[in-house]
């Protein structure tokens, strides 16, 4: 017997379809700014078992602003190791610098536990009040008109059988953050741009009961071994249940031409390959086995009207750089302070524009770095993979087997200045000191709209209107400068005059997302910049949405 359906008229201010990393990602920075947020997640109970389990410094900026510190966490950790990639003959065809701490204040690369990390990021959820978990449903239809959303919602049939209860709820936003098979995508009639990019490999998550690196000195904590014969991944993943133990462990197996992806998963097979690494069902765990299809596309379109999406909806590529989970936190935060600000009538609903453009350019840009990589990996010819070490092997020689840095990504077109220099790049961090507090910019400072001045008033260096403007944006301006100074902000390692003298400049404003914004080196070129990106978020248009 069906139910009726229940309507309210406005229960949120954003309802988000999707409760995993993402989605609770982006309810959090929303709740915190009072923003009512219904998030909806298909499934009753939480999925307790590890998918990524690698992030980057953007990431761990990101999570520091949670209060959640990479570097103490105890579902997070890290091996101050580089990442090789190595032939079948253990000879090595790349260096990547995963070891260094990044110029944004933190190292390149994290190992966590999904699990864990998930648990905390809804236990903040769960704690915020103006946000509602709804658990169980499934989004089913959505209507959009010129003042809100119409989600309808229907009790998961998986679990609650054909007849579960439906109902209604009404929000000024909706958001799809609900996976590759993204009901929201689907709902607003978004396509994707396939590669036609698609491999079947086998991921084993492991739980050794010793030490795995010290059982085996001469192997990377991080590695690709690219043997044709069976290309795999070697990687940590993340701590384990017992602290101070043992940590997990991940192996990626492709599945060869002509395997059969039901054979290879099963579990005497998956023994079977991680035999040759020492373990075994007598001093191991496996916590999970499942053949995944690595795959690269994008939507055309992230946003229709009052919807937007984000995460596996909006995105899927291949692992080989880590940034699948990655990129979809980007997303989360780049619409969260866009949210944020068009609900509070700041800026007009133009501003999810740049979402779209901005967002797209730099998800495809790891997309096609990360099928780059992968078309190393993937190679179960034995003639192409003699003439891949040879060539990557002569390349890593002629640079004297030095690593290579981690790449520089630029956002695309949007809410930022492509005649500054820097704009459109996550922002340098460094140690600072202020009001007596020590540590990174961002948590001894704090975040948002940022204008920094070196050695000079950044204020100052605006119009009044412009002030206003950063005002209205609840943005601030601090004076960096060296140790001895009447500044706001000691710059105690000189991390920002390096910085700022490398790229020629003064001031540099800092977006809430933590990407550079404008870079000027007087206050007329700043000026000039920051009336750019105020008409880039249409910052004087009537907003459409007021929050209630």
């Amino acid at each position: 017997m069906a139910h009726p359906v229940a309507r309210t008229e406005c229960d949120a201010n954003v309802a988000i379809v999707g409760a995993g990393p993402v989605g609770t990602m982006l309810a959090i920075l929303l709740g915190q700014k009072g923003k009512k947020v219904t998030l909806v997640e298909r499934w009753t109970t939480h999925y307790g078992l590890p998918r990524a389990v690698t992030y980057d410094h953007e990431i761990a900026r990101i999570l520091a602003s949670l209060g959640i510190d990479s570097e103490t966490d105890p579902a997070i950790n890290c091996h101050d190791e580089l990442y090789y990639w190595r032939n079948r003959d253990g000879k090595d065809l790349q260096i990547v610098d995963w070891q260094s701490q990044s110029a944004s204040g933190w190292r390149v690369r994290y190992w966590f536990n999904q699990p864990l990390l998930e648990k905390r990021l809804l236990k903040i959820a769960g704690d915020i009040p103006a946000i509602t978990i709804l658990r169980g449903w499934d989004g089913i239809a959505l209507e959009q008109d010129d003042d809100g959303v119409s989600l309808s919602l229907k009790q998961n049939p998986e679990e609650f059988g054909p007849d579960g209860e439906r109902k209604e709820i009404r929000a000024k936003f909706v958001v799809g953050t609900d996976g590759a098979n993204s009901f929201v995508r689907e709902s607003l009639g978004i396509e994707n741009e396939d590669k036609g990019y698609f491999f079947d490999w086998l991921i084993l998550d492991m739980l050794p009961g010793f030490d795995y690196c010290a059982s085996r000195p001469n192997d990377p904590a991080q590695w690709q071994l690219c043997d044709p014969a069976r290309p795999t991944t070697i990687v940590p993943g993340g701590p384990g249940p017992v602290e101070g133990g043992p940590d997990r462990r991940r192996w990626e197996f492709m599945v060869l031409p002509g395997e059969s992806v039901e054979d290879v998963q099963k579990e005497e097979n998956a023994w079977k390959l991680l035999q040759p690494w020492g373990l075994t069902p007598k001093n191991s765990e496996l916590e999970r086995a499942a053949v995944y299809r690595f795959q690269a596309r994008w939507a055309k379109a992230w946003h229709r009207g009052r919807c937007l999406i984000g995460g596996d909806a909006a995105h899927l590529m291949p692992p080989f750089a880590g940034e699948g989970m990655c990129a979809g936190l980007r997303d989360a935060v780049a619409m969260g302070w866009r949210l944020n600000a068009i609900l509070e009538g700041k800026t007009g609903l133009e501003a999810l524009e740049s979402y779209s453009s901005e967002r797209i350019e730099h998800a495809k840009h790891y997309i096609n770095f990360s099928q780059e990589l992968g078309s190393i990996i993937c190679i179960s010819d034995e003639k192409e993979a003699a003439d891949r070490d040879a060539h990557m092997i002569a390349d890593l020689e002629a640079r004297d087997n030095k690593p290579v840095p981690t790449d520089i990504c630029h956002l695309g077109q949007g809410a930022w200045c492509d005649e500054s220099a820097h704009a459109g790049e996550l922002s340098v961090q460094g140690v600072v000191e202020h009001n007596g507090n020590k540590g990174r910019f961002d948590q001894a400072v704090g975040q948002g709209w940022v204008l920094i001045g070196y050695e000079a008033d950044p204020l100052a260096a605006l119009t009044e209107t412009q002030r206003a403007q950063l005002g209205k944006l609840d943005g601030f301006g601090v004076q960096v400068g060296a140790p001895g100074g009447a500044h706001d902000v000691i710059d105690i390692e000189g991390t920002y005059k390096n910085w700022l003298e490398d790229i020629d400049a003064k001031y540099v404003l800092v977006r809430p997302d933590f990407y550079v914004a404008v870079t000027a080196n007087s206050p007329e070129n700043l000026q000039s910049r920051f009336d750019k990106v105020m008409a880039a978020l249409h910052l004087d248009s009537t907003a459409a949405v007021a929050a209630e």
